[in-house]
Protein backbone atom coordinates (compact mmCIF):
# COMPACT_ATOMS: atom_id res chain seq x y z
CA UNK A 1 0.00 0.00 0.00
CA UNK A 2 1.35 3.25 -1.25
CA UNK A 3 0.35 6.02 1.35
CA UNK A 4 2.51 8.77 -0.11
CA UNK A 5 -0.37 8.57 -3.41
CA UNK A 6 -2.35 5.94 -3.53
CA UNK A 7 -5.70 6.22 -5.24
CA UNK A 8 -4.15 9.79 -6.78
CA UNK A 9 -2.67 9.12 -10.25
CA UNK A 10 0.21 7.16 -9.47
CA UNK A 11 3.00 7.39 -7.22
CA UNK A 12 6.21 9.46 -6.42
CA UNK A 13 7.99 6.15 -6.13
CA UNK A 14 8.94 3.19 -4.04
CA UNK A 15 10.57 5.32 -0.99
CA UNK A 16 7.27 6.53 -0.37
CA UNK A 17 5.42 3.25 0.00
CA UNK A 18 5.01 1.95 3.29
CA UNK A 19 3.60 -1.63 3.80
CA UNK A 20 1.44 -2.37 6.18
CA UNK A 21 1.63 -6.22 5.94
CA UNK A 22 5.06 -8.33 6.65
CA UNK A 23 6.29 -8.65 2.98
CA UNK A 24 5.85 -11.64 1.25
CA UNK A 25 9.51 -12.13 0.63
CA UNK A 26 9.84 -12.74 4.93
CA UNK A 27 12.34 -11.35 6.39
CA UNK A 28 14.04 -10.29 9.73
CA UNK A 29 12.10 -7.06 10.92
CA UNK A 30 12.38 -5.55 14.22
CA UNK A 31 10.68 -2.49 15.47
CA UNK A 32 13.10 0.23 15.51
CA UNK A 33 12.58 0.87 19.33
CA UNK A 34 14.41 -2.07 19.66
CA UNK A 35 17.47 -0.61 18.12
CA UNK A 36 16.98 2.93 19.53
CA UNK A 37 16.93 0.88 23.04
CA UNK A 38 20.29 -0.21 22.34
CA UNK A 39 19.60 -3.52 19.85
CA UNK A 40 22.55 -1.89 17.56
CA UNK A 41 23.36 -5.58 15.77
CA UNK A 42 21.33 -4.87 12.73
CA UNK A 43 22.24 -1.61 12.43
CA UNK A 44 25.97 -2.73 12.56
CA UNK A 45 24.83 -5.39 9.89
CA UNK A 46 23.84 -2.94 7.24
CA UNK A 47 26.78 -0.32 7.89
CA UNK A 48 28.81 -3.29 7.40
CA UNK A 49 26.56 -4.39 4.49
CA UNK A 50 26.63 -0.85 2.59
CA UNK A 51 30.36 -0.29 3.40
CA UNK A 52 31.54 -3.34 1.55
CA UNK A 53 28.54 -3.13 -0.94
CA UNK A 54 30.12 0.33 -1.93
CA UNK A 55 34.12 -0.49 -1.51
CA UNK A 56 34.05 2.54 1.15
CA UNK A 57 37.43 2.90 2.23
CA UNK A 58 36.65 4.11 5.64
CA UNK A 59 33.87 2.70 7.72
CA UNK A 60 32.09 6.11 8.66
CA UNK A 61 31.30 6.10 4.37
CA UNK A 62 29.18 3.39 4.84
CA UNK A 63 27.56 4.44 7.76
CA UNK A 64 26.75 7.98 6.16
CA UNK A 65 25.05 6.30 3.10
CA UNK A 66 23.24 3.43 5.12
CA UNK A 67 21.63 6.75 6.86
CA UNK A 68 21.00 8.76 4.16
CA UNK A 69 18.95 6.09 2.83
CA UNK A 70 16.81 5.03 6.28
CA UNK A 71 16.39 9.25 6.73
CA UNK A 72 15.12 9.28 2.97
CA UNK A 73 12.55 6.71 3.78
CA UNK A 74 11.07 7.83 7.11
CA UNK A 75 10.75 11.24 5.88
CA UNK A 76 9.30 10.30 2.36
CA UNK A 77 6.84 7.94 4.40
CA UNK A 78 5.61 10.72 6.89
CA UNK A 79 5.42 13.86 4.06
CA UNK A 80 4.03 11.84 1.28
CA UNK A 81 0.43 11.43 3.19
CA UNK A 82 1.28 14.61 5.09
CA UNK A 83 1.32 16.92 1.61
CA UNK A 84 -1.27 14.91 -0.51
CA UNK A 85 -3.77 13.45 2.38
CA UNK A 86 -3.35 15.89 4.93
CA UNK A 87 -2.12 12.93 7.52
CA UNK A 88 0.35 10.54 7.72
CA UNK A 89 1.01 7.58 9.87
CA UNK A 90 1.69 7.58 13.45
CA UNK A 91 4.71 5.88 12.89
CA UNK A 92 5.75 5.14 16.11
CA UNK A 93 8.81 3.40 16.76
CA UNK A 94 7.34 0.39 18.34
CA UNK A 95 4.88 -0.19 15.35
CA UNK A 96 7.62 0.50 12.79
CA UNK A 97 9.54 -2.80 11.40
CA UNK A 98 12.97 -2.54 9.91
CA UNK A 99 15.08 -4.78 7.86
CA UNK A 100 18.27 -3.90 6.99
CA UNK A 101 18.81 -6.26 4.41
CA UNK A 102 16.12 -5.12 2.24
CA UNK A 103 14.98 -2.44 0.37
CA UNK A 104 12.05 -0.36 0.12
CA UNK A 105 9.56 -0.87 0.30
CA UNK A 106 10.10 -4.32 1.82
CA UNK A 107 12.80 -2.78 4.32
CA UNK A 108 10.15 -1.10 6.07
CA UNK A 109 6.66 -2.72 7.75
CA UNK A 110 3.62 -0.60 9.67
CA UNK A 111 2.15 -2.55 12.08
CA UNK A 112 0.12 0.79 13.79
CA UNK A 113 -3.34 1.98 12.28
CA UNK A 114 -3.20 5.86 13.92
CA UNK A 115 -2.24 8.18 11.57
CA UNK A 116 -1.55 12.46 13.01
CA UNK A 117 -2.40 15.73 11.41
CA UNK A 118 -0.52 16.33 8.50
CA UNK A 119 1.75 19.44 9.93
CA UNK A 120 5.39 20.55 10.47
CA UNK A 121 5.49 20.30 14.23
CA UNK A 122 3.58 16.62 13.75
CA UNK A 123 6.05 15.52 10.94
CA UNK A 124 9.19 17.00 13.16
CA UNK A 125 7.95 15.01 16.46
CA UNK A 126 7.15 12.03 14.65
CA UNK A 127 10.30 11.64 12.30
CA UNK A 128 12.57 13.98 13.57
CA UNK A 129 12.53 13.96 17.55
CA UNK A 130 11.08 10.09 17.62
CA UNK A 131 13.64 8.27 14.71
CA UNK A 132 16.13 10.46 14.08
CA UNK A 133 17.50 11.91 17.30
CA UNK A 134 17.95 8.10 18.21
CA UNK A 135 18.73 6.70 14.97
CA UNK A 136 21.79 9.62 15.18
CA UNK A 137 22.58 8.59 18.80
CA UNK A 138 22.60 4.33 17.36
CA UNK A 139 24.96 5.45 14.38
CA UNK A 140 27.61 6.99 17.16
CA UNK A 141 27.72 4.19 19.36
CA UNK A 142 27.88 2.27 15.66
CA UNK A 143 31.37 4.40 15.05
CA UNK A 144 32.72 7.95 14.78
CA UNK A 145 31.03 9.93 12.51
CA UNK A 146 29.94 13.73 13.15
CA UNK A 147 26.34 14.67 13.75
CA UNK A 148 27.01 17.86 11.56
CA UNK A 149 27.35 15.21 8.65
CA UNK A 150 24.51 13.37 10.13
CA UNK A 151 22.34 16.35 10.04
CA UNK A 152 23.06 16.90 6.95
CA UNK A 153 22.32 13.98 5.58
CA UNK A 154 18.93 13.97 7.01
CA UNK A 155 18.22 18.05 5.66
CA UNK A 156 19.22 16.54 2.23
CA UNK A 157 17.00 13.17 2.40
CA UNK A 158 14.01 16.00 3.49
CA UNK A 159 14.92 18.28 0.31
CA UNK A 160 14.95 15.47 -1.52
CA UNK A 161 11.53 13.96 -0.55
CA UNK A 162 10.23 17.65 -1.66
CA UNK A 163 11.89 17.29 -5.03
CA UNK A 164 10.41 14.01 -5.93
CA UNK A 165 6.81 14.94 -4.17
CA UNK A 166 6.45 18.18 -6.80
CA UNK A 167 7.51 16.15 -9.70
CA UNK A 168 4.71 13.71 -9.46
CA UNK A 169 2.42 17.05 -7.94
CA UNK A 170 2.91 18.53 -11.40
CA UNK A 171 3.05 15.16 -13.58
CA UNK A 172 -0.36 14.77 -12.11
CA UNK A 173 -2.27 18.47 -11.84
CA UNK A 174 -1.95 18.62 -7.82
CA UNK A 175 -0.50 21.78 -7.42
CA UNK A 176 -1.76 21.90 -4.11
CA UNK A 177 -0.14 18.90 -2.78
CA UNK A 178 3.23 20.01 -4.12
CA UNK A 179 2.28 23.86 -2.11
CA UNK A 180 2.02 21.92 0.89
CA UNK A 181 4.83 20.02 0.67
CA UNK A 182 7.10 23.09 -0.05
CA UNK A 183 5.12 24.84 2.80
CA UNK A 184 5.81 21.80 5.50
CA UNK A 185 9.57 21.27 4.73
CA UNK A 186 10.10 24.76 5.34
CA UNK A 187 8.85 24.52 8.59
CA UNK A 188 11.04 21.59 9.34
CA UNK A 189 14.10 23.20 8.03
CA UNK A 190 13.23 26.11 10.43
CA UNK A 191 14.16 23.93 13.62
CA UNK A 192 18.52 24.39 14.72
CA UNK A 193 19.32 20.72 13.82
CA UNK A 194 17.98 21.10 10.50
CA UNK A 195 18.59 25.03 9.62
CA UNK A 196 21.70 25.64 7.40
CA UNK A 197 21.87 21.89 6.17
CA UNK A 198 20.71 22.79 2.49
CA UNK A 199 20.24 26.37 0.96
CA UNK A 200 19.13 28.42 -2.04
CA UNK A 201 16.19 27.53 -4.49
CA UNK A 202 17.54 24.25 -5.32
CA UNK A 203 18.16 22.93 -1.97
CA UNK A 204 21.64 22.51 -2.19
CA UNK A 205 23.18 20.38 0.88
CA UNK A 206 26.05 22.86 2.83
CA UNK A 207 27.38 19.47 3.69
CA UNK A 208 29.39 16.09 2.30
CA UNK A 209 27.68 12.77 2.59
CA UNK A 210 31.26 11.07 1.85
CA UNK A 211 30.00 9.10 -1.00
CA UNK A 212 32.50 10.60 -3.45
CA UNK A 213 35.04 8.50 -1.36
CA UNK A 214 33.92 5.85 -2.64
CA UNK A 215 34.99 3.91 -5.80
CA UNK A 216 33.45 5.41 -9.22
CA UNK A 217 31.03 7.09 -6.11
CA UNK A 218 31.49 10.51 -7.96
CA UNK A 219 29.48 13.52 -6.44
CA UNK A 220 25.27 13.54 -5.24
CA UNK A 221 23.36 15.41 -7.44
CA UNK A 222 22.67 17.81 -4.42
CA UNK A 223 26.32 17.47 -2.95
CA UNK A 224 28.18 20.76 -2.14
CA UNK A 225 30.82 20.54 -3.80
CA UNK A 226 31.10 21.13 -7.94
CA UNK A 227 34.06 19.10 -8.16
CA UNK A 228 35.26 16.02 -6.14
CA UNK A 229 38.00 16.97 -3.45
CA UNK A 230 41.68 16.01 -4.28
CA UNK A 231 40.68 17.58 -7.80
CA UNK A 232 42.06 20.98 -6.94
CA UNK A 233 38.86 22.48 -7.69
CA UNK A 234 36.91 21.97 -4.74
CA UNK A 235 38.21 24.99 -3.43
CA UNK A 236 35.97 26.98 -5.86
CA UNK A 237 32.88 28.27 -3.63
CA UNK A 238 30.15 26.04 -4.43
CA UNK A 239 27.51 27.06 -7.07
CA UNK A 240 24.00 27.87 -5.69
Amino acid sequence: MDLGASGDGGSPGGFFALRTTAPATGGAHRPLSRLYAGEDGPLTARVDHVTARTGAPERRVGASVAHLGLAARLWSTALGPAAVHGRFPALDPAELYWDGTLTAPDDLWWAGSETRPGTAEELRAAVQEAHLVPLHAALRRDGNISPRLLWGNAGSALAGALRELIRWARAHGRPEAAERAAALVSGLLDHPDLAGTVRGPRLRRTSCCLYYRCPGGGLCGDCVFDHAPRTGLEARPPAP
